[in-house]
């Protein structure tokens, strides 16, 4: 079942087996939402969830980037608090088109908090790792992991700043 999955999730696997972290798979009906991720994900609340999504940050005409923020699926950012942090003049999610080229293919909804596997920056909210464990959908939209939040955060290494409303 893995080897149907987009080819991001085994990268995903094979680096928490490589550094040994504790992780536990879900393989579930395609899901969209947070609120669909977390009902197929026996024992995990929409708390844990590890949203990540995709932004487009304009500084000036010229000077336009990616980036990647997360935080728990319960929460919504604040745009003036992103806005603020990168001095950015507009900021609006990627298009369904953008994150197909910026991750390889992998649809929006499926998106792991990895950002570094598509080198992408990665920001994280601090509320991120009040929980034990997070969870999310790892490279596609049927397929969820589970680790530890501070596996994550030494894995990852996101800039961790407060955009939370």
């Amino acid at each position: 079942m893995i080897d149907e999955l987009h080819p991001v999730t085994r990268e995903i696997l094979d680096l928490l087996e490589r550094e040994g972290c504790w992780r536990e798979s879900f393989h579930h009906q395609a899901v969209r939402t947070s609120e669909e991720a977390a009902a197929a994900r026996p024992g995990y609340g929409l708390h844990q969830g590890a949203k990540a999504i995709i932004l487009r940050v304009k500084r000036t005409k010229r000077d336009k980037f990616f980036v990647m923020l997360v935080f728990p699926a319960d929460r919504k950012f604040d745009s003036q608090i992103v806005k603020a942090h990168f001095k950015a003049r507009d900021i609006r999610f990627a298009t369904e088109t953008e994150v197909d080229t910026l991750t390889g293919g992998v649809q929006p909804g499926g998106v792991p908090p990895f950002g570094s596997l598509f080198n992408l920056p990665v920001y994280a909210a601090p509320e991120l790792f009040a929980v034990d464990r997070i969870v999310f959908n790892a490279g596609d939209r049927r397929f969820s992991l589970a680790m530890r939040s501070a596996d994550y955060r030494r894995l990852e290494r996101p800039v961790e700043f407060a955009f939370i409303a």
